[in-house]
């Protein structure tokens, strides 16, 4: 056996690779902007309530204390979509409410009419899931399903 240390990643490639995988949202979102939501397409998007950045009415927030998903399909306003964060405007009981989500906040981007799925790590649990590697999971690529990006296929084994 050898008494080498591993070598650790100074370069944060899970970091820089979840970034990316934003940067795939936000042109959506960018692209929704300009030229509204294309065909069947429209986006749930899982992100979690209490994060850095995060702004939601009080009454949202006591009824969704961790995680809360949101639907960008028939009914939004204002839908803003800046480097860091998107806001939109929601009703909620008939009432419109204003939400500000940061990308790194997001959990979940979901657009169910092409089953497109992104699914991102919890900022805080990102150095843990570099320390201790994820082992793949088997996949059968021809079973039905949400196309689902993974970054396991990328990790060191």
């Amino acid at each position: 056996m050898s008494d080498q240390a591993p070598p650790v990643d100074e370069m944060h490639y899970e970091q820089l690779a979840q970034e990316a995988l934003r940067g795939v949202m936000r042109a959506a979102l960018e692209r929704v902007l300009a030229e509204g939501l294309p065909g069947a397409h429209h986006f749930y998007i899982t992100f979690k309530t209490r994060a850095v950045g995060v702004s939601v009415a009080p009454d949202i927030l006591a009824k969704y204390p961790e995680e809360m998903t949101v639907v960008l399909q028939h009914q939004y306003d204002d839908l803003r979509v800046e480097p860091e964060r998107f806001s939109v405007k929601l009703r909620f009981g008939g009432m419109p409410k204003s939400l500000v989500i940061p990308y790194s906040a997001v959990t979940r981007f979901y657009d169910p009419s092409v089953q497109f799925l992104l699914q991102f790590e919890d900022p805080q649990l990102l150095e843990a899931v570099v320390e201790e590697p994820i082992p793949p999971q088997d996949t059968d690529p021809s079973s039905e399903g949400p196309k689902v990006v993974s970054l396991d296929q990328f990790r060191k084994k």
